[in-house]
């Protein structure tokens, strides 16, 4: 007898990150109208894994928007065709609207402030220049949105996901690891989530090295283990295999955990 559940699932329509190895890891790949938050240190492969994701939505006629608040966009296009991604004839022939919150221009498509509002207000108008169909948004990286107001981070997310799912966009939300003067504020953008996609570092023997884990994705039997990536030039994000859980891959970055303790102690020692 069929097991209901698992033909549900099979019918979920996925679209591909570009990465095949890590489309097999999705059962397929990100389910269609999910957002997906991509977060983890600088560094670790974030970016490029969005450029594969815009990249292969190209590829198959989806509308695609990249939003870069951390590098202009032309750094978008030189990062994409470091791995013979060719973004600029993308944008030429309206495949692709890079969307650059960094510089703020005259250029139609740049955002002249970090407004949350603003940023949906020009995704949509993209989408509209775009046309109708299937669409892919990239927003790398949301934690420019509340850099000053870290508070509001789980309210933004929430209204982005609310508005635009209404667009048919599948997105991918980068987030940087962020800590405050509180201990339970989190990251914004995971509480809302449909997926997580965690990217983690560690130096061993003294060699940087990089990681994927698939936290979460809804409808989805994804892999559960820690995966050992790199970032090829010509190539991209590469999956190496499978690693053996350690401590660091599971607890926060040092760093992060000290902060988080001496804000803690900080607040105890104001109580009466």
């Amino acid at each position: 007898m069929t097991n209901p559940g698992l033909s549900s699932l099979s019918r979920v329509e996925r679209l591909s990150t570009g990465i095949e190895a890590l489309d097999i890891l999705l059962a397929g790949g990100v389910p269609r109208g999910f957002l997906v938050a991509v977060t983890g240190e600088p560094g670790t492969g974030k970016t490029v894994l969005c450029i594969h994701f815009i990249a292969q939505g190209v590829k198959v006629g989806d509308k695609c928007i990249y939003v870069t608040t951390e590098e202009a966009r032309e750094s978008i296009v030189r990062q994409a065709a470091q791995f013979t991604i060719d973004f600029k004839t993308a944008i030429e022939s309206d495949k692709l609207i890079i969307v650059d919150a960094l510089m703020s221009t005259d250029d139609p498509w740049s955002l002249k402030t970090l407004d949350v509002e603003e940023l949906v207000n020009k995704v949509v108008e993209a989408k509209r220049k775009l046309g109708y169909g299937r669409a892919r948004l990239v927003l790398d990286s949301m934690s420019a949105f509340w850099l000053d107001k870290p508070a509001m981070a789980r309210r933004y997310s929430y209204y982005i996901k609310k508005v635009l799912s209404k667009w048919d966009f599948t997105i991918l939300a980068t987030s940087q690891y962020a800590v405050t003067t509180s201990e339970s504020f989190g990251w914004g953008i995971e509480h809302v989530a449909d997926g997580i996609l965690r990217f983690r570092r560690s130096v061993r023997g003294g060699v940087l090295r990089r990681y994927i884990l698939i936290e979460k994705m809804r409808h989805t039997s994804h892999s559960l283990n820690l995966h050992e990536i790199s970032i090829v030039d010509g190539k991209g994000l590469v999956l190496l295999g499978p690693v053996v859980e350690r401590k660091e891959d599971t607890v926060l970055p040092r760093k992060v955990a000290e902060k988080i303790l001496k804000a803690k102690k900080s607040r105890e020692e104001e109580i009466p």
